[in-house]
């Protein structure tokens, strides 16, 4: 990818004023977090975010590289050298147009995406084996700073004329639009990425979701304490002030059918319904009361009185709580049972630290808020008391044999190593299946249940239905489900504009 903008005037006077030798001497800024004995005791989110000071800092050490590794590394291609030189040089309302550009959602990734693997781990100072620029800090600092603050010019406190809503309405009803219409099915980060850049190429879409709440995953699966849900609903209420109509409570293959909707005028379809349905383990007792899956978990814990569970029935005080599972989506239903009162809550993994895909900063939480991790444990049995609820499980200790075909080491049983542990509640987390969409007909399926696309277009074997994310590629992470988002927007309005010129869609 490019740094198209490294050479203009502003940028090059910047680079000047340090060399690189100066600014790689200025040590990763650490992002303030609230204090382990406090933080266990509600969901208020943990990781505060950068100040003002610390954003600059830190921006400061970006070298501005003629070739950002940075760049490549982010499956959205954002214009990372140019948001992070514009914090440097205090024009805050400027790095967040950058950013607009290719993302619609810069403070949930600021948060939750895994930038240690992706434009982190592709930053210059890798290489020098000094610590990355903390890019995602510096995404989200950015994002919070337009919502808090408004539209500000640098740091002098001079609000400009027009406020960034202004500015937004004024944009939503003066620029011209086909008259084309798009629906897209779910409303996670793969949907909402599809249309926001929909919508800025100036086709009409509606967000179809099938829950009471907009935002899919982002909302009812990840924690307040990592996701506060008011960021969502900003990020959401941009979308909508631009043009993006959402639509709740509506299940497409049963509240209408695919061929209803092209019925009604819509042109294109975008499937984003994610991979919510859960795997399940096959043990014995595993359908006794007190062993759930973490989807029905946190759905529960997230809406505490919900419309579907009514008044929150997890009561986890003084109880002993065990996640099955490694990822992401165990850390954070361990740590909620933290805050719900649990009197011992644990991580059961059948394999090593070394091997858990979850992100180190929610395994670093997670040991800092007391929580055990049993490693090399794998759960062969749940067990009954005299009224048929749970009451403990039997696990099979495990040693480390050769790679399987995902590279990590595969677990193996060893001989007579078999333990039981009380428990009260056990949430799986041992991994999810696609949302296939009901009566979807001319669209290819794979045996997992994935929509199969030309991987560089999109497109599915349907005319004009294409697909991205966890239902294209199983469960994955945010920003990969919003770059496949993105590459499908283009590659319809290109196949839109192709038809306008009298080649067939």
């Amino acid at each position: 990818m490019s740094n198209k903008g490294r050479d203009l005037t502003w940028r090059k006077d910047l680079r000047s004023k340090l060399s690189a030798k100066e600014r790689v001497l200025i040590p990763r800024v650490i992002m303030p977090e609230l204090p382990v004995s406090y933080r266990i005791h509600n969901n208020q989110e943990v990781n505060s975010g950068l100040s003002l000071q610390q954003a600059i800092l830190e921006a400061t050490r970006c070298l501005d590289c003629a070739d950002p590794g940075c760049i490549k590394g982010c499956p959205v291609h954002n214009d990372i050298p140019g948001f992070i030189k514009n914090i440097e040089r205090r024009e805050y309302t400027e790095a967040i147009k950058v950013l607009n550009k290719t993302t619609v959602l810069p403070a949930v990734c600021g948060r939750v995406c895994p930038q240690e693997n992706q434009c982190e781990a592709t930053c210059t100072y890798r290489k020098m084996n000094k610590d990355a620029v903390a890019i995602g800090a510096l995404e989200r600092f950015v994002a919070d700073f337009e919502r808090e603050v408004g539209n500000i010019k640098k740091d002098t406190g001079e609000h400009a004329n027009t406020t960034l809503d202004d500015e937004e309405n004024n944009e939503a009803h003066t620029k011209s639009f086909f008259p084309i219409k798009v629906a897209v099915i779910g409303s996670g980060p793969s949907g909402l990425s599809f249309a926001g850049d929909m919508r800025q190429r100036g086709y009409g879409v509606t967000v179809f979701e099938a829950l009471s709440e907009i935002g899919g995953v982002l909302k009812y699966g990840i924690p307040e304490f990592c996701l506060p849900n008011y960021v969502v609903d900003n990020e959401i209420k941009k979308l909508k002030k631009s043009g993006v109509e959402f639509k709740k409570d509506i299940l497409i293959g049963k509240t209408y059918t695919y061929e209803e909707l092209f019925s009604m005028g819509y042109k294109g379809i975008y499937i984003a319904t994610g991979a919510g349905k859960p795997r399940f383990m096959g043990i014995p007792g595993e359908n006794l009361p007190g062993v759930m899956t973490a989807n029905e978990y946190l759905i529960r814990l997230n809406y505490g009185v919900s419309k579907v569970f009514g008044v929150n029935s997890v009561n986890l005080k003084a109880k002993n709580i065990a996640v099955i599972g490694g990822g992401n989506t165990a850390i954070d239903a361990v740590r909620f049972a933290v805050r719900q009162g649990a009197e011992r809550a644990m991580i059961i993994y059948r394999r090593g630290r070394e091997e858990m895909p979850a992100r180190s900063e929610e395994i670093r939480h997670a040991e800092e808020e007391g929580v055990e991790f049993l490693m090399l444990t794998n759960p062969i049995e749940f067990l009954g008391d005299s009224e048929g609820k749970l009451r403990a499980m039997k696990v099979q200790k495990m040693a480390l044999g050769s790679p399987d075909e995902s590279g990590r080491c595969r677990p193996v049983p060893i001989d007579g190593a078999i333990e039981e542990i009380e428990v009260d509640l056990v949430i799986e987390s041992v991994g999810y299946l696609p949302n296939t969409p009901i009566s979807l007909s001319g669209v290819n399926v794979s045996g997992k249940g994935e929509i199969v696309v030309d991987e560089n277009s999109m497109k599915s074997s349907a005319s004009a239905i294409y697909a991205g994310g966890d239902i294209v590629r199983g469960p994955a992470t945010v920003i990969l489900a919003m770059g496949d988002g993105r590459r499908a927007a283009a590659s319809m309005a290109n196949a839109f504009e192709e038809a306008m010129r009298g080649i067939k869609l």
